[in-house]
């Protein structure tokens, strides 16, 4: 679906990474494609640009760029959730120390590069992070884990607070580089905040010169030098009290002896 003659852009993302932003600039610039939002996983990698099930994808990197075009976009803060009644949520934030004598669940879709987890390693390790959180409401550890990843999965009886060292999670825009199409060179300007008369933006510098010379050519033109009237038309102007003599003509000059 590279052809530029698509109907849909179909644009992919992983859990806690919400597109509504770029989605609404989207359509109101772009109202004759429509976009697809296309879920999945945080563990697939750039699986769904590579086997043509999007066109672009927003995505949690680092992931294998062989191929591929990235752009970061932003990079998360990265929280431990825990109960409400925990000691932890006493405080405003953390650090990887803070961890050491808690249980940390560790789900097999955890999308942070640990070079070495904290704490004790839990008995298993919960499929998923939406398990893992639950696993953390029933006080089996506590989980480290993206703020927006928290969010989604947010529990009233839970809470979370920052873990100022922790690894952190960052998102991309990713796309196959030989399918670079006007589209994505599209979304890729919204992503960047371009606006849409950016030089690059997709109006066409040959419509704007035409635009600019119509206005040119439509502007009132100046009054032609031909349409003032000869010197020799003008009518001489009176003085007043004079009676009726024209300016030019003097008083008569007396004639000596």
């Amino acid at each position: 679906m590279s052809d530029e003659s698509a109907q849909v852009f179909r644009l992919a993302y992983v859990p806690g990474v919400i597109p509504a932003k770029w989605v609404r600039v989207w359509t109101e610039r772009m109202p004759d494609v429509p976009i697809e939002l296309v879920p999945v996983a945080s563990t697939s990698g750039a699986a769904c640009v590579r086997e043509d099930r999007a066109d672009a994808a927003l995505l949690r990197l680092p992931l294998e760029r062989d191929g591929l075009s990235v752009i970061g976009l932003y990079t998360e803060v990265s929280v431990v959730v825990v109960p409400t009644e925990h000691a932890i949520a006493a405080v405003e934030e953390v650090s990887v120390a803070d961890l050491a004598e808690e249980t940390l669940l560790q789900p097999l879709d955890d999308v942070l590069d640990w070079a070495q987890i904290p704490g004790e390693e839990a008995f298993e390790r919960p499929e998923t992070t939406e398990a893992a959180i639950s696993h953390v409401a029933s006080e089996v550890g506590v989980l480290v884990t993206p703020q927006s990843l928290a969010r989604l999965h947010h529990r009233k009886d839970l809470t979370y607070r920052p873990v100022v060292d922790a690894p952190q999670s960052q998102v991309g825009l990713v796309w196959l580089t030989d399918r670079t199409t006007e589209l994505v060179d599209e979304l890729v300007g919204i992503v960047r905040g371009r606006t849409a008369n950016s030089s690059r933006g997709r109006q066409d510098e040959s419509d704007k010169k035409s635009k600019r010379r119509g206005e040119r050519q439509g502007s009132q033109p100046r009054k032609p030098v031909g349409d003032k009237k000869p010197k020799g038309d003008k009518k001489p102007t009176t003085r007043r009290g004079n009676g009726g003599r024209p300016k030019s003509a003097g008083r008569a000059r007396k004639r000596r002896g």
